[in-house]
């Protein structure tokens, strides 16, 4: 409806917001049908993941600092799934106090696969809450449901990889979440 409206507007800003709106609609309308329809997280349709394109795509949603440079290694996985998974850890990092340039993903090309990377600078995790964090439904936030890192678990397992939660090192403050896809 809104696009609707603007249609005669002369601002191509709006028209790109609701086509962002559009297609994020469109892919977590894909996702979550197939989620409840086999309760459990689809199988993935395997692409090759073109990083630019979807971190352009995420960038119009969220603000965040690429660390690096973007690998070209070949990495095949589900697009939508991996959209969905970067979504659910940088709200993560967000929702930890970080300031916006303290929130950085990266990317890395390993010789057996891609390694993400999502860093904030909230205040980490103690030792209960990091063995606890994966869990289903457990959540240290008010309003939180609990599922985000354990269906980012799920989808890195689906792609046949893993996740990680570490504490920044000896200096910093936060969080870093690792994703690694063979």
């Amino acid at each position: 409806s809104g696009k609707l409206l603007t249609q005669n507007f002369d601002d191509p800003r709006l028209g790109r917001v609701f086509s962002t709106m559009q297609e994020r609609i469109n892919h977590l309308n894909e996702f979550v049908q197939g989620y409840g329809k086999f309760a459990k997280l689809p199988q993935p349709k395997l692409e090759a993941i073109d990083w630019q394109s979807l971190l352009n795509s995420i960038k119009q949603e969220w603000n965040f600092s690429i660390e690096g440079d973007i690998p070209d290694n070949d990495c095949y996985a589900d697009r939508v799934q991996l959209e969905q998974l970067l979504i659910n850890l940088l709200k993560n990092a967000f929702e930890s106090g970080s300031e916006t340039e303290q929130i950085k993903v990266k990317i890395e090309a390993k010789s057996n696969g891609t390694l993400l990377s999502v860093s904030d600078a909230g205040k980490g995790m103690s030792e209960a809450v990091m063995a606890n964090a994966l869990v289903p439904f457990y959540s240290t936030k008010a309003s939180g449901s609990g599922l985000g890192l354990a269906l980012c678990r799920e989808i890195a397992e689906a792609h046949h990889g893993q996740l990680s939660l570490h504490n920044r090192g000896v200096g910093h403050t936060g969080l870093v979440v690792q994703v690694f896809i063979p």
